[in-house]
């Protein structure tokens, strides 16, 4: 009798799981392991982000040149620069391709609206939960605006880990949520600092242990905007998890991961393959949602 009830239970803890909705995961964001990441993407009914996002930058940590890296300015500019070019450009169009079930989709635009400096308010080492309770504490103290369309970017200092959401571990993707302040859903992101991992977190530009070229000559900033191309595609074509993934719970730049497709040497011998507001840039590629789906920089390769 007891071996029957057993077995009962079983196939009902089953028929529950099989219920419930389907999500892309942190613990499924992964390109490690055996996934086949020529799956193609599929629809899950969740939103998407429709018309154009702002997207806001919380410095975290310590970003003036007195703190033991004289580049973060340059690092500083360099990303804003970044940020406020790629809204807009094929290789971000590519998320155009992600309609929702109405067929409305990303505009492939984003408008940079500045950055904030924190100074630590959460420590140096952050869980997601601190990630969010960062952008919360801005928005509802007006040091970042409520907005609906936003996108808040955590984006660390050298000296601030986040083991907990795979900053600095080996195959991990970019770390993404949602948060609430006033009563309003947000989206944010986490953008680890490479200096502080540099063979993880920058692999595009070692060989083994020496450090190659990068094209703007400063290696955080040109790891983090290929990062951030990454998690601001996943993002918008699945800001809540229940949108855009394949069935390995994979997010369309998640499947892209170490991938850039065909490059150029610049002056200073490093490789690129995007010019974004006069700079150069490796970016990593975006999955192109069509019938043969596949890796490209925009939507007619």
């Amino acid at each position: 009798m007891k071996s029957i009830n057993s077995m009962i239970s079983a196939l009902a803890m089953i028929v529950a799981l099989c219920g419930l909705p389907a999500i892309a995961q942190d613990s499924r964001r992964s390109n490690g392991g055996h996934v086949k990441t020529d799956s193609p993407m599929i629809f899950h009914g969740g939103p998407i982000m429709t018309g154009t996002a702002d997207v806001y930058v919380v410095w975290y940590g310590c970003w003036d040149d007195n703190c033991g890296n004289s580049g973060n300015t340059t690092t500083q500019a360099i990303i804003s620069e970044f940020l406020s070019s790629v809204g807009g450009s094929p290789y971000f169009q590519i998320n155009a391709m992600y309609p929702n079930a109405s067929g409305h989709t990303p505009s492939g635009a984003l408008l940079y609206g500045g950055g904030v400096y924190d100074r630590y308010s959460h420590g140096l080492e952050l869980t997601a939960s601190d990630m969010a309770g960062i952008v919360t504490d801005l928005i509802e103290s007006n040091g970042l605006p409520e907005d609906p369309s936003g996108i808040y970017v955590v984006i660390a200092s050298a000296d601030v880990s986040s083991m907990a959401t795979g900053f600095c571990v080996p195959s991990a993707l970019a770390h993404h949520g949602t948060g609430f302040a006033l009563g309003s859903q947000y989206r944010y992101a986490f953008v680890g600092n490479p200096n502080r991992c540099p063979t993880i977190a920058a692999s595009q530009f070692y060989s083994g242990a020496s450090q190659l070229p990068t094209p703007n000559d400063n290696l955080a900033a040109d790891a983090m905007a290929s990062t951030l191309a990454q998690v601001l595609s996943e993002i918008v074509t699945d800001p809540t998890g229940g949108a855009w993934f394949d069935r390995y719970g994979l997010e369309n730049a998640a499947k892209c991961v170490g991938q850039f497709g065909p490059t150029w040497t610049t002056p200073n011998g490093a490789r690129a393959n995007q010019k974004l507001g006069g700079r150069d840039f490796l970016i990593q590629q975006n999955w192109v949602n069509d019938r043969k789906g596949h890796c490209a920089m925009n939507s007619s390769l």
